[in-house]
């Protein structure tokens, strides 16, 4: 059974919670084991705590949660741009599939509630895919 680490950002905490039961589930049905669940302050921080544990050598992949909403700058496009970046950089590097489920940037309050399932089971389905 491959295994995988979930990483997650906690600034939207209660919605982040339900998507990594969602994604729990959906890796049992895919026959992956997640083997750590990490915890960040937020988007941008996910991309350090992914580097510490993507090159683990028992780890064959991970899936990123979180939600980086629209604000009134344009802050949230630039930092999830960055954000995006830093996780294809390091599954390039790594060769090991990195499934994204991160909502926005630039969603709306509105927007969050039904991207949540989508997202996160898609995270996991991209992994067992890749591998």
């Amino acid at each position: 059974m491959n295994k995988i680490v979930v990483i997650c950002g906690s600034y939207h905490k209660k919605e982040i919670e339900k998507m990594l039961e969602m994604a729990v589930d959906q890796a049992s049905k895919e026959s992956l084991e997640i083997v750590d669940v990490i915890w960040v302050p937020g988007a941008m921080e996910v991309p350090l705590a992914l580097s510490r544990h993507i090159y683990r050598d028992d780890i064959d992949a991970a899936a990123c949660l979180g939600i980086i909403e629209k604000g009134s700058t344009q802050h949230g496009l630039a930092m999830g741009q960055a954000v995006m970046r830093s996780i294809i950089d390091l599954q390039l590097e790594t060769n090991k599939p990195i499934g994204l489920g991160i909502i926005g940037p630039g969603a709306e309050p509105e927007h969050i509630p039904p991207r949540m399932e989508p997202h996160a089971r898609a995270a996991i389905s991209a992994i067992s895919s890749m591998l």
